[in-house]
C-alpha cells in the first residue's frame, strides 16, 4: 500500500480544472477514505501563470509547459482538462507510455482518436478514464462500461448538449424565437460567443461517437456520425409539434441494427409522453434500452464546472485505487470492427411542412409524389388559405433514402412553392 498521496499533475485551469482543485481541497477526507490514499495535486499547466485563479495552490505548483508535468517524475496521474485536439493527444500519449493513468474530459479527442489511445493505454497497463467527456456529471460511460456489461444494448438516445435544449425549450415554452433564445443563453452563460459547436450539432456528435463505442464495443469515429444541427428549425416547426403532440429536441441516437452500428445526431419530434420530452432547460438525459434491462434514463446536469469536476474526480479515484492496488487500467476492452449502416438504409417517421398554391389537384399530385416514391402517409393537415396555405405531413416509417427522393421530386411539382422543415419522428418508447 502507497502511504504517500498520490500526486497529480493536472493540465487546464478553466472551470473544470478550477472545480476539480476546489473538490480535492474541500473533500479530502473522503477522498483518502475512498481512494485508499490521500491524493494531491502538486502541478497544473496553464497558458498564463500570472493569472489569478481562485484556488488553493501556491504560484510556484503552475507552469505554462505542460509538457514538463507529463514528464516529471513526481506526477504520478495525468488529468488533461485543456481540450482540443492538439496537444491533448500528443501530451496524454506520451503520460500513457511513461506508465501514467490519465483522466480527460476531452470529448473531441476522445471522438476521434480513443481507439489508439485506449491501445496506447492497455498496452501500457495503465487507466484511461473519461466519464466528463460526454454527460458531464451524469454517470454514464461507467454504467454502459460496467454495469451493463453483460447486456445487450440495443439504443442509446440522448439529449446531450445543454445549449440547444435550452433554446428549444425557450422556443417551444416562451415563445420565443431561435435567434432571441439563442442570444438569451448566451447572457445566461449556456452558450459560448460563437456557438457553431453546439448549435450546429458538433459537440454532440462528438458524444454520439463516444457513446456507440462504448455501449457497443465497436470503433466508432466523429466521421462516423451523421450530424444536423438545429439552426434550420422555425417557430412554425415548434408550434406544428406542439400542436400534434410532440417537442423538438436534438437527439444523438447510437443504435445496433442486424450487426451494423447507426449513429446520428439531428432535431426529432419527440412524443410528449417519452421521458426524453420532459427535460428541459440546460438539463441533460440519455435513454438507454437493453435486452435484460429494458429501458432506463440517466439524467442530470450535462456541462458546467461542478458537474463535470465531479465526474473527472470520480475518474481520478478510481484510478488511483487501481494505482495503489497495482491492479491493471480499467480502460475499455478491445474494440471490434463493425459496419456503420449508412443514413439513406435507416427508418424513421417523418414530418414535412410544405407550401403549395391552394387550388384543386394539389393534394392528388403531392400524394403521388409520396406513392411513387414507397413512402406512405400517416397523417396529413392544412393551415392557411391561398398563396399562404401550407399543408403538413406525418409519415409512416419510411426509408430515409426513399424519403430524400420524396423531397426532391416535390420541389419539381409545380403546385409546390418550397418544401420547408423535413424533421425526424421518434416512435413510442419500446
Amino acid at each position: 500500500m502507497m502511504q504517500d498521496p498520490v500526486r497529480v499533475g493536472l493540465l487546464g485551469c478553466g472551470n473544470v480544472g478550477s472545480a476539480l482543485v476546489r473538490l480535492v481541497d474541500e473533500h479530502a477526507d473522503r477522498i483518502t477514505a475512498r481512494a485508499g490514499v490521500g491524493i494531491e495535486i502538486t502541478r497544473v499547466a496553464v497558458r498564463d501563470v500570472t493569472r489569478h485563479r481562485d484556488v488553493k495552490l501556491a504560484p510556484d505548483r503552475f507552469t505554462d509547459d505542460p509538457s514538463a508535468i507529463v514528464h516529471d517524475h513526481d506526477v504520478d496521474v495525468v488529468v488533461e482538462v485543456m481540450g482540443g485536439v492538439d496537444p491533448s493527444r500528443a501530451l496524454i500519449t506520451e503520460a500513457l507510455e511513461a506508465g501514467k493513468p490519465v483522466v480527460t474530459a476531452n470529448k473531441e479527442l476522445i471522438a476521434r482518436h480513443g481507439p489508439e489511445l485506449f491501445g496506447v493505454a492497455a498496452k501500457a497497463g495503465v487507466d484511461l478514464l473519461f466519464e466528463a467527456s460526454v454527460a458531464g456529471g451524469i454517470p454514464l460511460l461507467r454504467p454502459l462500461r460496467e454495469s451493463l456489461a453483460g447486456d445487450r444494448i440495443h439504443r442509446v438516445t440522448g439529449i446531450v448538449n445543454g445549449t440547444t435544449n435550452y433554446i428549444l425549450t425557450r422556443m417551444a415554452e416562451g415563445g420565443a424565437s431561435f435567434a432571441d433564445a439563442l442570444a438569451d443563453a448566451q447572457r445566461l452563460g449556456y452558450a459560448e460567443a460563437d456557438p457553431t459547436a453546439d448549435v450546429e450539432g458538433y459537440d454532440a456528435a462528438a458524444k454520439a461517437a463516444i457513446i456507440a463505442t462504448v455501449a457497443f464495443g465497436a470503433r466508432v469515429r466523429l466521421e462516423d456520425v451523421h450530424t444536423e444541427g438545429i439552426t434550420g428549425l422555425t417557430d412554425d416547426d415548434v408550434e406544428s409539434a406542439k400542436l400534434l403532440g410532440y417537442v423538438v429536441k436534438l437527439v444523438a441516437v447510437a443504435e445496433e441494427i442486424d450487426g451494423d452500428i447507426a449513429v446520428r445526431v439531428h432535431p426529432a419530434m419527440v412524443p410528449l409522453h417519452h421521458p426524453l420530452a420532459a427535460v428541459r432547460d440546460s438539463f441533460n438525459a440519455v435513454f438507454i434500452e437493453g435486452e435484460a434491462v429494458g429501458e432506463l434514463m440517466l439524467y442530470g446536469r450535462g456541462a458546467g464546472g461542478g458537474p463535470s469536476a465531479a465526474a473527472v474526480l470520480g475518474d481520478l479515484v478510481d484510478a488511483v485505487r487501481n494505482l495503489v492496488s497495482g491492479g491493471k487500467g480499467a480502460t475499455i476492452g478491445e474494440l471490434v470492427d463493425r459496419p456503420v449502416r449508412p443514413l439513406h438504409k435507416l427508418e424513421s417517421q417523418f414530418y414535412l411542412l410544405i407550401e403549395v398554391a391552394d387550388r384543386p389537384g394539389v393534394l392528388a399530385a403531392i400524394a403521388g409524389e409520396f406513392g411513387r416514391h414507397g413512402v406512405s402517409i400517416q397523417s396529413m393537415e392544412q393551415r392557411g388559405l391561398g398563396a399562404g396555405a401550407r399543408l403538413i405531413f406525418v409519415t409512416h416509417r419510411a426509408r430515409e433514402g426513399d424519403l430524400a427522393a420524396t423531397v426532391e421530386a416535390l420541389r419539381s411539382v409545380e403546385p409546390v412553392h418550397r418544401v420547408g422543415s423535413v424533421l425526424r419522428v421518434m416512435g413510442d418508447v419500446g
